[in-house]
């Protein structure tokens, strides 16, 4: 997967996994892993699958609804490149916080739904519920943070809502953040993830 990896300076901060939403690239989420924690590692990815030219995690068959076996297919080949990536550039496995907005925080939901140890907290900005109708893996220590707005119209609240009770019964420790921006990423959000984060 294309991606950026730039080595933090504090060896016992965790990695910060950056993935951005539809049309966006490795690039956009840097100036957050900034606010978050400026001495972790970032590990900034690419999606695989392109949209009319616009990069995005997995593909959808319309705007809000997932193609599920794609979705399946794309969560496990993130999984497997966090696998390659830590070997690789030689950080904790085990320590890995997902940074993700939009398409990009369906993704790290998406891990959270089907790997139990794939990242060990999440932020995820704008996210829905990547899938109904399954179990989900023992999630007790998993830390989630979910940023959402009152009046997105992409992501409507109950999804917000219903993702942080699935969370929740799987044992997640979460936090729901409410805005009233639409589905765009505030600064104030992403300040108050990265308090939370603190």
């Amino acid at each position: 997967m294309q991606h950026i990896f730039k080595p933090g300076s504090n060896k016992n901060k965790p990695t910060l996994l950056l993935l951005h939403g539809t049309g966006g690239t490795e690039n956009d989420l840097l100036p957050l892993a900034e606010i978050i924690d400026n001495e972790a590692n970032i590990l900034s990815v690419r999606g695989n699958v392109l949209e009319n030219g616009m990069p995005r995690f997995f593909r959808r068959l319309a705007e809000g609804v997932f193609d599920e076996e794609d979705l399946i297919k794309r969560t496990e080949e993130l999984h497997q490149f966090l696998n390659e990536a830590s070997a690789k550039y030689n950080f904790d496995r085990n320590k890995i916080t997902a940074v993700g907005y939009s398409n990009g925080a369906n993704i790290a939901a998406s891990l959270l739904f089907h790997y139990e140890n794939s990242i060990e907290q999440a932020l995820l900005h704008h996210p829905m519920v990547p899938r109904r109708g399954i179990e989900l893996p023992n999630l007790t220590g998993k830390r989630v943070f979910i940023a959402a707005g009152t009046n997105d119209p992409i992501c409507a609240p109950k999804e917000s809502e219903e993702l942080e009770q699935l969370l929740k019964e799987a044992g997640a420790e979460t936090k729901l953040h409410w805005e009233n921006h639409g589905h765009q990423l505030t600064i104030s959000e992403i300040r108050t993830a990265a308090s939370w984060y603190n």
